[in-house]
């Protein structure tokens, strides 16, 4: 008896993923619960385990294609129990093609262009909307229109348009004398010096949802700059006591995300988001943190941050940074958040303009602590300096709310005996 492979539910409206590699081949023995596939989302990794024991007796999807939850990925046929009656999750043997459930109806042309939205994934709308198709123009090879069937659409009506114009006799160019093999084309001359790569479903994401913030948001930036020197000399007298006490080390990130927090309770449109012609306020406070993983740009979230403690915060932070480096962030810990703080210091940025991270409205911004001269009471003094910013979203944060809540900011950290006595 066989059983599929499919694909699982991959979390709240995550509905396709990227086959990475199997880790099983045809033919191999396979044991309950053993992962025999892996899988990448925009958001996460999966492993998807055997659901029996037996042999992988046949691979319907390969490595570097795009999958929906409920696709047959492959089949198991069980080692113990072969049935010889022929049931509807029979699989084609060994050796062979996988085939789906039932054949597939072919639906006719009118039906395809009276309802091509019921039958388009979601990568394949994404191709459409960014190329401006028709899709009621686009045929599929299947009973529903895919990727591939929008570039080969693309590709050919790419063609028509390179199909030249015949020039009228009368105003035909002579042949140019020179060789064209004089002049190799630009293709040719970079043609081994150039490498593709297809890009990771996670950056396909990112580099989506950058540009859908930049399209349907009013982004503004507001900076300002914060003397670390009292946060710094707290931190130095209290790293080796935290350490000992809590097992962590007293970083910068608590401070900020509890700061952030105090601020955000007095400006709450900035941890709200957008709905329809609605403003959604939150009374809780999910913060995420900005980590730069391997596979790109990953934001886990410390949930009911107000809630935690300076060593619980600290904790979570380099647990959920470990976990993105590794890959096993899960969905639970990357979904979700009302507020996002990113740190291009660690890079050595000394000043960046962060761009929101849907459907949040704002995000802080910090930067590299760089010793400088400044002004205090009329005296030049040498201090350690960062600029932060903080990028809002102007349709529901107007600037007075936005520059007040950088300027709380900056007021917490400077006082961080205040900040530790306020929680």
């Amino acid at each position: 008896m066989a059983k599929n492979i499919v694909v699982p539910h991959l979390g709240d409206s995550v509905i396709e993923a990227t086959i990475i590699k199997w880790t099983k081949q045809q033919g191999d023995t396979v044991k309950l619960g053993e992962t025999v596939v892996e899988l990448e989302t925009e958001k996460a990794n999966f492993e998807v385990a055997a659901e029996v024991t037996g042999i992988l007796a046949s691979i319907a999807k390969k490595a570097d294609e795009d999958v929906e939850v409920g696709d047959i990925l492959g089949t198991i046929e069980v080692s113990a129990g072969k049935q010889d009656t022929k049931d509807d999750t029979k699989e084609p043997a060994k050796g062979t093609e996988a085939a789906p459930e039932a054949p597939a109806e072919e639906v006719p042309q009118e039906k395809q262009q009276e309802e091509p939205e019921t039958r388009v994934t979601p990568v394949a709308r994404n191709i459409a909307e960014q190329n401006k198709v028709d899709l009621s123009q686009v045929v599929p090879e299947g009973n529903r229109i895919t990727k591939d069937d929008v570039e080969k659409h693309l590709e050919s009506q790419k063609t028509k348009e390179e199909v030249p114009q015949e020039v009228p006799s009368e105003k035909k160019i002579p042949e140019s004398p020179v060789s064209p093999e004089l002049f190799p084309s630009l293709s040719q001359l970079t043609a081994n010096r150039e490498r593709r790569m297809k890009m990771s479903r996670r950056r396909r994401t990112i580099a989506r949802r950058l540009v859908e913030a930049q399209q349907t948001a009013a982004i503004l930036s507001t900076f300002n700059e914060i003397d670390m020197s009292n946060v710094m000399e707290l931190r130095s007298r209290k790293k080796d006591d935290f350490r000992e006490r809590y097992g962590v080390s007293l970083g910068f990130s608590s401070f900020f995300i509890k700061a952030s927090i105090g601020a955000l309770k007095l400006f709450p449109e900035i941890n709200a988001e957008i709905q329809d012609d609605e403003i959604v306020y939150k009374d809780y406070y999910d913060i995420g943190v900005a980590v730069g993983a391997e596979g790109g740009l990953v934001v886990p979230v410390i949930r009911e941050a107000d809630r935690k403690t300076f060593a619980q915060i600290e904790k979570e932070v380099r647990e959920l940074a470990e976990k993105a480096n590794a890959n096993t962030l899960s969905l639970d810990e990357i979904f979700g958040g009302t507020f996002t703080i990113t740190n291009g210091g660690v890079y050595g940025s000394l000043m960046s303009t962060p761009i929101l991270n849907p459907p949040q409205v704002a995000i802080l911004g910090l930067h590299k602590i760089e010793e400088r001269p400044v002004a205090v009471n009329g005296d030049i003094v040498i201090k350690p300096m960062m600029y932060t910013a903080l990028s809002y979203d102007h349709r529901i944060v107007d600037g007075k709310e936005a520059v007040q809540f950088l300027v709380k900011v900056k007021e917490l950290i400077e006082d961080p005996e205040t900040l530790l006595i306020e929680g």
